[in-house]
């Protein structure tokens, strides 16, 4: 372990630091092959093992367990179809207490193919049978439509025919039959033989269904066509689909032939029909019959698949979790060496120093349980690796740590930004949100959201709502943060209250209050917490709320960013690197304080003294005119002498910045080559060179130009950064006025103003109105653009000071990340 690693904290005792993450170790674990599967469960139980892949160089077919995983493979995906088929049929898994040994993994692989044969059984003779009850629906169907068809067409005939006697008896004059009757009657075989294909086709496609036949045919058909009042099932698809029926009257075989085509290619259904009307009215008979056996048979097989899957679904969540632990033990295991002898794995991963004891009794505990012969060897390992990065949090610091996260995750043993953060983000963010009305709507939602969080936290939850649950501690703390922010901007929804006293202001006459503040006088001492409740509405709010808030944000930005350089002075105390101290952040104190802690200076003198000073004019006149007498913006005595002399440092932490550095990493490089040769000539004179061989390889080549163009970038862009972040925190101020200002819009353009008709109608809408605005824009739209900004402010104007972030997170072997997974 690198000698850095202990500093933190030994022992099982967490480390006092709470900046730094968990001092880790590399660790090699030596298991038996008889307890190699329950030692690696246990370690899962736990969850204190990252394990390193110590087969990385073999494919996955070719590890030791690849059959095991692939059992693994196959019961997931017999339990996902399992799954399915719960979904379709509505039904929940249950959700039964989880235990350890209610069925051996050999035994539920056996039942899980015993259970998938039976389901697929019944499903596809459930598909069977129902394509079957869809097929007897649509010929019931056919028949009672073309029978209606058969039936008018003959009372037309009748019709037709009676028609035709009467015109025969009353035309004497036609002594002769017609020349089609006479041609029939000397040539009988010319009499025409119509044949008919009755059958549904879909309601979308009846038009291009009729327009293709009519094309083929020539026109030589009779086309028939009724819908049915409502959608059926098509017994291929399963779906319902709206269908007509159709009777096709055709001549001759070709024709037929033509037409069968057709109706196949538009998924038209076909089924046979007597013109005989004794004949339909027994098919009719046979089909209903024949519909009600099978609607009691597959009503029974129904019955069966539900009753086969709620069984399932009782033990469903055992098995699943059950069957995803075996997959990631054995996945696990295939991370480790096989012994040469075969009977042993070897296993190497971090942990923490913590740990160590715990790791130890889990391992005693699993080699009692498997009645091994061998115990497990425990050791640590020495190591040049850099360890993964770990914080211990909890339900209420966990957000936080996830803030930091999504920027990057802290190298090992780097200051923690999360730790601030607590206090930090909360406060920006209610700096720009200030108002106490809107800061107790976001308390009652968060108070409601924890007071439930037992049941909501077994709950699947939306994806924004699942964000919003896991953050409810820090919209807790943004909540209080606001209150506490919107009594000293003393705003309830836009509205002043005197709750700390009467103001300290009275007017001299009627017309004063809507002058000025110049035109009240003052008659108590000062409002003792927050903002004056007389400036609200009057006309020198805005312009005083806007010097305020401005300088604010200056000061609270140039307090933030120097935090942000002194965690740099005590990551390079931590990690022992002179260079950084000396030549990054002393420079960089030096800077940012010479320029914007000289205004942040300047800001608390002109509110103590009450000067009227430009404080503009003295910053843009210390770069362009430094010698010039300052007159009236003069605050305190000596402040000329002062100006030159912050300049003068600010002009020298440039070249400190950028020079230094490169030319004494090159030197000590240099040194430490000398060394390395010095050593390993005395090592050849010795026998020992392949001692110096790690280290001799460890450093590598140092390139110059490269180091000074790193250290020139950095530099131009702290010194760029210091002007443009200062200037990035005056989105406090712009924030917080948006907020104010559309809050009091609301108040008086739609309150007020439905209260000034006097009538309960309009007041009401307009209250609805002010709610939905209030919720909508103040308490959705600017939480979030208040959070975006804050998240901002931290990484890039904050962190980017002392935060390289370029770690990998600890993610070890444990399976409540996989019940987290599963969530």
């Amino acid at each position: 372990m690198a000698d850095r690693g202990g500093r933190g904290g030994g022992g099982c005792c967490p480390p006092l630091d709470l900046m730094r993450s968990e001092p880790m170790h590399l660790v090699q674990i030596i298991i038996p092959m008889e307890s190699a599967h329950l030692t690696v469960s246990y370690l899962g139980d736990i969850g204190l093992v990252q394990f390193k892949d110590l087969n990385a160089d073999k494919s996955p077919f070719q590890r030791t367990y690849a059959n095991q995983i692939k059992r693994c493979g196959e019961m997931a995906r017999k339990l996902r179809f399992f799954r399915e088929q719960m979904l379709k049929a509505s039904i929940s898994p249950s959700t039964t207490p989880m235990t350890r040994n209610n069925i051996a993994f050999d035994d539920l692989e056996i039942k899980l193919g015993e259970l998938e044969t039976e389901l697929v059984e019944v499903n596809a003779n459930s598909e069977k049978l129902q394509r079957t009850y869809n097929e007897l629906l649509e010929y019931k169907l056919v028949l009672h439509k073309a029978g209606e068809f058969f039936h008018s067409a003959r009372n037309d005939a009748a019709a037709q025919h009676r028609e035709t006697e009467t015109r025969q008896v009353g035309d004497a004059s036609l002594d002769s039959p017609l020349l089609l009757e006479q041609e029939m009657q000397t040539d009988p075989s010319k009499q025409i033989k119509l044949g008919f294909i009755s059958g549904l086709v879909p309601k979308e496609k009846s038009m291009a269904f009729e327009r293709i036949l009519f094309r083929a045919t020539r026109g030589n058909l009779f086309l028939k066509q009724a819908p049915i009042d409502d959608p059926v099932n098509d017994p291929v698809s399963g779906e319902k689909i709206a269908k007509n029926v159709f009777v096709i009257f055709y001549s001759g075989e070709r024709a037929k032939t033509k037409i069968l085509k057709i109706c196949e290619a538009f998924g038209a259904n076909r089924y046979p029909f007597m013109d005989d009307v004794g004949k339909q009215l027994q098919m009719i008979d046979e089909v209903s019959a024949k519909i009600q056996e099978l609607k009691t048979t597959i009503d029974v097989g129904l019955l069966h698949r539900d009753n086969l899957l709620k069984n399932i679904g009782y033990q469903f969540e055992l098995w699943y979790h059950l069957v995803r632990k075996e997959k990631s033990v054995y996945h696990t295991l295939n991370m480790l060496s096989l012994d040469v002898t075969k009977k042993c794995l070897v296993a190497e991963g971090w942990s923490p120093i913590f740990a160590a004891n715990q790791i130890q009794d889990v391992l005693q505990r699993a080699t009692f349980d498997s009645k091994s012969q061998v115990g497990s060897i425990f050791q640590v390992l020495q190591t040049r690796e850099s360890p993964p990065t770990y914080f211990r949090t909890n339900k209420f610091t966990s957000a936080f740590q996830e803030i930091v996260d999504a920027y990057g995750v802290a190298k090992y043993q780097e200051a923690n930004p999360g730790v601030y953060s607590i206090i930090t983000f909360p406060f920006l963010f209610a700096v720009m949100f200030g108002d106490w009305g809107h800061g107790l709507c976001l308390l009652a939602v968060t108070l409601f959201l924890i007071f439930r969080e037992k049941k909501m936290s077994s709950q699947k939850l939306g994806d924004i709502m699942e964000m919003v649950f896991g953050g409810r501690y820090l919209i807790l703390m943004m909540a209080i943060f606001s209150i506490y922010t919107g009594l000293i901007y003393n705003e309830f929804f836009s509205v002043p209250f005197e709750i700390f006293g009467p103001s300290a202001y009275a007017c001299r006459d009627a017309s004063c209050r809507d002058a000025t503040i110049d035109g009240l006088i003052k008659v108590r001492r000062t409002y003792p917490f927050g903002l004056d409740p007389t400036w609200h509405g009057s006309r020198s709010e805005l312009p005083f709320l806007n010097s305020l808030k401005m300088k604010m944000s200056i000061l609270l930005g140039v307090a933030q960013m120097n935090l942000g350089i002194v965690m740099s002075y005590f990551n390079g105390k931590f990690f022992r690197n002179a260079l950084n101290i000396w030549f990054q952040f002393i420079p960089q104190l030096i800077f940012l304080n010479s320029l914007f802690g000289y205004l942040s200076l300047l800001i608390i003198v002109k509110w103590c003294t009450g000067a009227t000073a430009d404080l503009y004019h003295v910053m843009i006149y210390m770069f362009l005119s430094p010698t010039d007498d300052l007159g009236e913006n003069q605050l305190f005595p000596g402040q000329k002498t002062l100006q030159l002399v912050l300049l003068l440092l600010a002009f020298i932490s440039v070249p400190w910045m950028l020079l230094p550095k490169p030319f004494l990493l090159k030197k000590q490089y240099e040194q430490r080559h000398q060394g390395q040769a010095y050593a390993m000539l005395q090592a050849t004179d010795n026998g020992s060179l392949e001692e110096q061989d790690h280290d001799s390889h460890h450093h590598e080549e140092f390139e110059f130009s490269e180091v000074f163009v790193h250290q020139l970038i950095h530099t131009i862009e702290f010194v760029l950064g210091a002007v443009s972040n200062t200037a990035s925190y005056l989105r406090l101020w712009a924030l917080s006025l948006a907020h104010s200002e559309l809050s009091s819009v609301f108040y008086d353009k739609v309150l007020l103003l439905a209260w000034g008709f006097n009538n309960v109608i309009i007041l009401i809408i307009g209250l609805i109105v002010f709610i939905f605005a209030t919720v909508g824009v103040l308490l959705v739209m600017e939480t979030l653009s208040a959070f975006l900004h804050a998240l901002r402010l931290h990484w890039v104007e904050f962190m980017n000071k002392f935060y390289e972030g370029d770690g990998y997170k600890f993610s070890p072997f444990s399976f409540a990340l996989l019940a987290e997974e599963d969530e």
